[in-house]
């Protein structure tokens, strides 16, 4: 498979360098308007394949680009001092406005997987730009956050985070839902396995868990200026996910048709990811509060999406 990533930043690099660890592409061309910067992420990488897979990494151009199947949009601009959130979303809707035709110009096969944050709208503003059906232009969405949740759980209940079974829906921030009720490990709800292993989720135990989910991003940020490794580790398991037609489930942002009455709202919810990009969804059965809490979230994000003119 071969891969195109667009920004070569920490995020971008990270997920570079996480895919050559895992061995989940042939080829990975990396772009950068900052050309520098995109050669010495590339080099440093290829110098770290003998002591995993064989792929090929190099920097280039939009034309590069031809024959990706996937291509990682990981590009945007900061958020300046003062700046609103609208204002943000517009300058990088305006980015987005000059890369996606460039990559469509040379990879018009290509899905195209969005990570640049707010992930959910600018995967929204994605599909819009680029006119491609909604299963192909796909966005990180929730997976870090699904993940942080996961290995919480485990820590709690003392097993491994790989037998735990638990999503984060909705926006990937702040009105992100915690879907607790359809979490277990193994066939067994949590809840459940934390009392027979002595290690009950009480009141105070949920709350730490999902403040630390929820805080997460604020709280590494504050001590290094952003978050990569995560994303870039997810940004992996989506593409081995396309490369292998897996058919995993996975809480990726896509376009949803109808959600509880909202229609057209991009956001977090699992889904079979293949081959395709994003296939069926699943319907999460909810209790009254995660239901109120996902409609919240849905609000938030079709309004913010509708507020950026394209």
């Amino acid at each position: 498979m071969k891969v195109g990533i667009v920004g070569a930043g920490m995020v971008g690099s990270s997920a570079a360098f996480a895919m050559v660890m895992r061995g989940v592409a042939s080829e990975i061309v990396l772009i950068d308007r900052n050309e520098k910067l995109a050669v010495a992420q590339a080099q440093d990488i290829l110098h770290g394949t003998p002591f995993a897979s064989p792929t090929r990494i190099w920097a280039g151009g939009y034309e590069d680009l031809a024959g990706a199947d996937v291509v990682v949009l990981s590009a945007g601009v900061s958020q300046e001092p003062g700046e609103s959130r609208l204002h943000l979303l517009e300058r990088n809707a305006k980015v987005f406005g000059a890369i996606i035709p460039s990559v469509l110009a040379h990879a018009p096969q290509a899905l195209l997987l969005v990570t640049s944050n707010p992930v959910d709208v600018m995967t929204d503003i994605a599909r819009r730009i680029s006119g491609l059906p909604s299963e192909r232009v796909i966005g990180s969405g929730t997976i870090l956050d699904t993940a942080r949740f996961r290995a919480l759980l485990g820590e709690h209940v003392g097993v491994s985070p790989k037998s735990v079974h638990a999503y984060v829906l909705g926006e990937h921030g702040d009105s992100e839902v915690l879907w607790w009720s359809g979490a277990v490990v193994g066939n067994v709800g949590v809840q459940e396995m934390a009392a027979q292993m002595n290690r009950p989720i009480d009141t105070e135990a949920r709350a730490r868990i999902e403040d630390a989910v929820r805080r997460a991003a604020y709280r590494i940020i504050d001590g290094k200026g952003a978050t990569w490794f995560g994303i870039g580790s997810g940004l992996t398991r989506i593409v081995q996910a396309i490369a292998t037609d897996e058919k995993a489930l996975l809480s990726i942002s896509a376009e949803t048709e109808l959600y509880d009455g909202i229609s057209g709202v991009t956001m977090s919810l699992p889904r079979i990811v293949g081959a395709g990009g994003a296939g069926a969804s699943l319907v999460p059965k909810l209790d009254d509060d995660e239901r109120k809490a996902l409609l919240r979230s849905a609000t938030i994000l079709k309004e913010a999406a509708d507020s950026v003119h394209i």
